[in-house]
């Protein structure tokens, strides 16, 4: 299966494909589940939970509150807008691994006050209070590649020198981007 082979590009959403032009990965290399991780537009928490049997917690690493000094052109702001910087894991209930590193920018004035709530006052993953509050959304994969884990490396257990696969994408609600998140995932955990 040759990544440029335009059957195989046909498979992948026109958003996926213009990140994959300009990333060093190639769908071919990756196991089944990695590339499930990478493309789809599904809730990650669920996907992980249903592949690896466990429930996922949520690790609140930090969440601010701020406005901002600079402008976010792919959220459609500007200096001056207040945004929330989330960073989260997603760690298995039973084995206590994380499986997923995640940092958020989110518009709270974008959201409904019963999700700007719940990331405040719990731990839930956003993207159960999305499905909670019946939010309708689509996501924009903007980019996605692999990296070297560096600082992140003790979240997975790896050498700083291992890799990351990584995808970052904006949420829309009513055609208006409301959040940037940047997941990532420690390659050779993924490998199932």
């Amino acid at each position: 299966m040759d990544r440029n082979n335009s059957s195989n590009k046909d498979l992948l959403r026109n958003d996926l494909q213009r990140s994959l032009r300009r990333s060093p990965i190639n769908p071919q290399d990756m196991t089944p589940f990695q590339r499930i991780l990478l493309t789809t537009d599904g809730m990650v928490t669920e996907i992980l939970e249903a592949y690896l049997w466990e429930r996922m917690k949520v690790i609140k690493l930090s969440q601010d509150y701020f406005t901002l000094d600079n402008e976010i052109p792919s959220l459609e702001i500007g200096k001056g807008c207040k945004v929330i910087q989330r960073k989260v894991l997603l760690r298995g209930g039973l084995s206590q691994k994380n499986h997923l590193y995640a940092e958020s920018i989110i518009i709270p004035d974008r959201l409904d006050k019963k999700i700007r709530d719940g990331l405040f006052n719990t731990n839930k993953p956003i993207g159960l209070l999305i499905l909670e509050n019946r939010l309708e959304t689509f996501r924009e994969i903007l980019d996605c590649g692999k990296e070297e884990a560096q600082d992140l490396a003790g979240y997975f257990n790896i050498e700083r020198n291992g890799f990351l696969i990584f995808r970052a994408y904006r949420v829309f609600s009513n055609h208006v981007p409301i959040m940037l998140i940047t997941e990532k995932f420690a390659e050779d955990g993924m490998r199932g």
